[in-house]
């Protein structure tokens, strides 16, 4: 891990006109000497009656000597600092932790702040960014501390419903409620190479627990982060990301180009073909060709991720944010449906369409599968989808296999390429059900009409080809 930087570093790491909000509550007066100046090391410390006056609200012995000293030690008063600065051109209010304060802990002037910093993010529309470096709640303040978490929890989830974004920068360490509240319960979690990071801080994990799970790569293997971003290429990253998620529009997002075959496949087998052939444009390609730039969202915040099946985040598409969800042509995995609905209800909160790509035989079956939810993950998307206010637009760019391709299409809105297929069923596992003999699959790919053309005549999608769309009815809602 790099050197600790102190609040002030790190906010001038990632903004060069950082304003401090004023402190202007009762519990926010500055410890002074008898200058009557902040104290710092060089002032004169305070009397032994100051010391033991209060201690806080618990009378902790030396509490607030401890503080004292913390501020000279740091400069600061507090363990966080808030205030709002521009991170490559887009404002937003910054809270940076002090560790050097008390290791960065959360009592009730910490949530005084904290509160206030959300309060003027609401008032002002303002992305809220919290770089975080806490070991977890107070001790000196006992409970008093840790229903502060409680306060910080209420505060994001206000501002969340006023649809502004919240991105956590996680840095070392960040353990304890504050990395499960500032940091885990941000819309985007991004963290420094090699940052401690876990809800269990180093002195109080089992002996035997395995260090490497409790770092920022650890969590983003998990689907808990999205991105482990070098402090160097932070205020870059940054700035992208608050770019793209304070950008809204209510226009829905135009349908990709078809970069494969041209005209339509002459049977349904044939259109099986075409979309399972190896040479076949993925989603790498689709989304390469779209947009001019794009971050990615990773995991589903629930333990897992599906980066091979399912690729999902925000990008710039003719000057404006889109944002995507987008199969590989693999079987999609829970992790990836989970993945895409905390995708979609994210751009829905922010008001940014959508664009899907559906391409999968289908939903993963393994027993791994089952285990960890497929099910449940697949209704989630559907329901995701289903209550969508922003507009979501669907291009099936290869195999549409069953419900688990189903769940990602948008009703109503959904355009298919001319080497691509959509079915309620796979024809070979068709042909198996209803005891055919191998022979009989293509003829029952047929059946299916799951060709874009016979889906375009059952009012299911239009076709998307080159410089056009069809005309036909996929714009009707069932």
């Amino acid at each position: 891990m790099a050197e600790r930087l102190s609040a002030r570093e790190f906010l001038g790491l990632v903004s060069d006109d950082f304003t401090e909000l004023p402190y202007t509550g009762s519990s926010e007066l500055p410890y002074t000497g008898s200058s009557g100046l902040p104290y710092t090391e060089s002032a004169e410390p305070p009397s032994p009656e100051r010391e033991s006056a209060a201690d806080g609200p618990l009378g902790w012995p030396g509490y607030d000597a401890a503080r004292v000293r913390a501020a000279g030690r740091t400069g600061e008063t507090e363990s966080v600092v808030c205030g709002t600065g521009a991170v490559d051109g887009t404002r937003a209010v910054l809270i940076a932790f002090e560790f050097g304060f008390l290791g960065g802990s959360l009592g009730q002037r910490t949530g005084d702040r904290l509160e206030a910093a959300y309060r003027y993010a609401r008032a002002h529309r303002l992305p809220v960014v919290p770089l975080v470096a806490t070991g977890g709640s107070r001790m000196q303040e006992g409970m008093l501390a840790l229903t502060q978490l409680q306060r910080v929890a209420r505060e994001s989830v206000l501002t969340r419903e006023a649809g502004l974004a919240q991105i956590a920068v996680v840095r070392d360490p960040a353990t304890g409620g504050g990395w499960a509240t500032l940091g885990a319960g941000a819309d985007v979690v991004l963290a420094l190479p090699g940052a401690q990071v876990g809800f269990a801080g180093s002195r109080v994990r089992p002996p035997d627990a395995d260090p490497a799970a409790y770092t920022a790569e650890a969590q983003v293997a998990a689907g808990s982060a999205d991105a482990v971003v070098p402090p160097e290429e932070l205020r870059r990253t940054l700035g992208r990301w608050l770019r793209l998620l304070t950008s809204p529009s209510g226009a829905p997002a135009p349908v990709p180009e078809p970069l494969g075959t041209a005209g339509p496949p002459a049977s349904g087998w044939e259109a099986v073909q075409r979309a399972r052939a190896p040479e076949r444009p993925r989603a790498h390609a689709y989304l390469d060709a779209y947009f001019t730039h794009r971050v990615a969202l990773h995991g589903d915040r629930c333990g897992g991720a599906d980066p091979d099946g399912m690729l999902c985040g925000f990008g710039e598409h003719t000057g404006r944010t889109v944002a995507y969800a987008a199969q590989t042509g693999t079987p999609t995995r829970p992790a990836g449906y989970r993945t895409a609905a905390r995708l979609i209800r994210l751009a829905d909160r922010l008001g940014i369409p959508v664009l899907t790509l559906v391409d999968t035989p289908g939903a993963a079956n393994d027993a791994a599968a089952e285990r960890l939810g497929a099910g449940p993950a697949i209704a989630e998307l559907f329901g995701a989808v289903a209550a969508a206010r922003t507009p979501v637009t669907t291009l099936v760019v290869g195999e549409g296999g069953s419900g688990g391709a189903l769940a990602l299409a948008a009703p109503g809105s959904t355009w298919a390429t001319p080497d691509s297929y959509f079915s309620v069923i796979a024809p070979e596992l068709a042909a198996a059900i209803l005891k055919r003999p191998p022979e009989e699959v293509e003829a029952t790919a047929d059946q299916l009409r799951l060709t874009p053309q016979d889906l375009a005549e059952l009012g299911l999608i239009r076709i998307r080809t080159r410089g056009r769309t069809s005309p036909g009815t996929g714009d009707r809602r069932p």
